[in-house]
């Protein structure tokens, strides 16, 4: 009975292995799946047409101070959204009160952000002229942008994603996205 108990222990102590291993190990990223670039034409009832991705779906914006022809196109296997306001310009002091608002709206940012680009934008042979912000850092929109034809149009966008804004896991995302965005603003044309 002693040799039993005692071959017992040492099987025992045996598989334990050694001492357990506590370390912590390094964080895991979802492995991200990217669709092929692929466009189609956005030419509903407003007065503007452009190109967006396949893989995202535009539906009309169901805010309750949502107007006519503000779009929003969903991204939802990535868990984002660009928001799109168009405004008809009716007096100068309207158009630049609409360019201060993307101004405010944009720096509003500035607590989260850890820097805020403009880039002028600028096809004349379209007549559309506008800024793109690039706002980097943990801010709840990385980018957005305003295009105009300086008299009767004014379209206003926004990308958002749907989670706490942690740009050091959106990064890749947000980098591909951006291509879609700046497609979107090199197709772009007033009807």
């Amino acid at each position: 009975m002693k040799y039993f108990a005692l071959s017992i222990l040492i099987l025992l102590l045996a598989a334990c292995g050694g001492a357990p291993d506590y370390s912590p190990k390094p964080r895991g990223f979802f492995r991200i799946v990217y669709p092929k670039k692929e466009y189609q034409q956005y030419a509903e009832g407003c007065p503007f047409t452009f190109e967006y991705p396949k893989y995202g779906k535009i539906e009309p914006d169901k805010s309750r101070t949502a107007q006519p022809c503000w779009q929003n196109i969903q991204f939802d296997q990535f868990n984002a959204t660009l928001h799109l306001s168009y405004q008809p310009v009716t007096s100068p002091k309207e158009f630049n009160e609409l360019i201060e608002d993307a101004h405010k709206l944009s720096f509003k940012h500035t607590v989260k952000a850890s820097s805020i680009d403009e880039a002028l934008i600028a096809y004349p042979d379209r007549k559309i002229y506008g800024i793109y912000y690039t706002i980097d850092g943990n801010a709840a929109s990385s980018a957005q942008f305003f295009l105009t034809d300086s008299t009767k149009h004014y379209l206003r966008g926004a990308l958002y994603f749907n989670s706490e804004p942690r740009l050091d896991s959106i990064q890749p995302v947000l980098t591909f996205l951006k291509k879609d965005v700046d497609r979107m603003i090199k197709t772009f044309k007033w009807k």
